[in-house]
């Protein structure tokens, strides 16, 4: 069983490692939130990073957002350092739970892992880099076993919704789901909305660095998943989507990532049936088509060469079309904005043999959230972390991809048809 108890020496159940940071700020004011979610109605919490005067700027902002002038005096502040490991040690020996917020993590996550794993402390991320993640995987499972430590990513938007939108909506399935399909639509209001400049140079980075990706898969020597039912065809680079009434592409996220690693976990250690899977993002209609394919050409050529990362890096706005920016959005902004994601899926009813024959049965969920990368992001977060916090009996004794967090689940809107 996970160990999720504080003592004089771990004092904290919660650490936020990157507080100060874009998204970090609003993980704090969620964590705020939330205290009363902790066990036995109380959390114990602080927050870290490399400048204490920032780290007071945040608990500063946060008081005020909040109206909790509490906040000023009562949260520890703890120094640490990526670059410095000794302090990410101490950080991690004071944590029950390091919730790190540091990206790209393709540069700075490694670290804080090893410190975690190293110091008995559980590590939960928000990346969305599938390189990381399963590198993460590759070089520090068997240790963090060995320790009794959870070692859990991508607890944000990239990929609680799309993670547990599969299970839940196998769950509601009566028979057997065997493929499944989501359909991303993000909503904005009339100020529009874009998202923080890391994101954008994750997916620089990631783009650059695909064929080590590849490289690391091999290592796993992974047997191929089986396929039960009809195989799921994927579908073209662009096409107009009858299920969200506008034109589509695959979705460039780690949820596909993601879902398959939870899939062979699901398969391999309690031989349920994979579901297949495939995601897809709603881009609008011929404006938006003739933005992306201008945005696209010039980011698959410059990503290609250092200079031309460079210059993505220096000017994500002019090379986005305004989508990512350096300031990130506002907070009328994000109170403004949505998301929703359409799942379809199919598979053979209860008593029906999914060797024989084609899907007799479909099912529709639909999964509606808050502004999806600084409002759904840290309330995933959070409750990923109190799910270990409240209910580790129920925790696999092995790592998924993801914890299954069913009470941040609950915090978006689902429907079943």
């Amino acid at each position: 069983m996970a160990r999720v108890e504080t003592s004089s020496s771990r004092p904290y159940h919660l650490v936020i490692f990157g507080a100060s940071g874009f998204t970090g700020q609003f993980v704090v004011e969620e964590v705020a939130r939330t205290v009363s979610e902790g066990p036995k109605g109380n959390l114990k919490w602080a927050v870290a990073g490399r400048s204490k005067q920032k780290l007071e700027k945040v608990l500063e902002q946060a008081a005020g957002a909040l109206s909790k002038p509490e906040l000023r005096t009562e949260v520890d502040i703890i120094v640490a350092d990526v670059e410095e490991p000794d302090s990410l040690a101490a950080m991690c020996k004071q944590a029950v739970i390091v919730l790190n917020c540091v990206g790209p993590y393709r540069f700075y996550g490694e670290p804080v892992v090893k410190a975690c794993v190293e110091n008995g402390a559980h590590h939960i991320d928000i990346c969305g880099e599938p390189q990381f993640l399963e590198g993460m995987q590759f070089n520090y499972s068997s240790q963090a076993a060995d320790k009794g430590v959870y070692i859990i990513g991508s607890c944000g938007f990239d990929s609680i919704p799309a993670d547990m939108g599969v299970l839940y909506t196998r769950d509601q399935f009566k028979g057997t789901l065997t493929a499944l399909e989501s359909f991303l639509t993000v909503s904005s209001g009339p100020e529009g909305g874009c998202i923080h400049d890391g994101t954008w140079q994750s997916a620089i980075y990631g783009f650059a660095d695909s064929h080590k990706l590849q490289s690391l898969r091999r290592k796993f020597n992974h047997k191929p998943l089986p396929t039960v039912g009809s195989k799921l065809k994927r579908r073209g680079t662009l096409f107009y989507s009858n299920e969200i009434q506008q034109y589509t592409v695959p979705f460039m996220g780690s949820d596909p990532s993601v879902v398959k690693r939870t899939q062979r976990f699901l398969a391999e250690e309690y031989q349920e049936t994979p579901v297949q899977y495939g995601a897809y993002a709603g881009i609008g209609g011929i404006g938006s088509i003739i933005k992306l394919m201008f945005a696209g050409m010039m980011f698959w050529f410059l990503v290609k060469f250092s200079f031309g990362r460079n210059l993505l890096i220096k000017h994500p706005e002019f090379f986005s079309f305004g989508l990512f920016s350096k300031a990130g959005p506002t907070r009328k902004q994000m109170e403004a904005s949505s998301f929703q994601f359409a799942f379809y899926g199919e598979g053979y009813a209860e008593g029906e043999d999914p060797s024989q024959g084609k899907p007799s049965s479909k099912i529709r969920t639909l999964v509606q959230g808050p502004e999806c990368g600084y409002v759904a992001t840290p309330i995933a977060m959070v409750q990923a972390a109190l799910t270990i916090l409240n209910e580790s009996t129920a925790l696999p004794k092995k790592q998924t991809a993801t914890v299954a967090t069913v009470q941040g689940f609950k915090h978006f809107f689902i429907f079943t048809m």
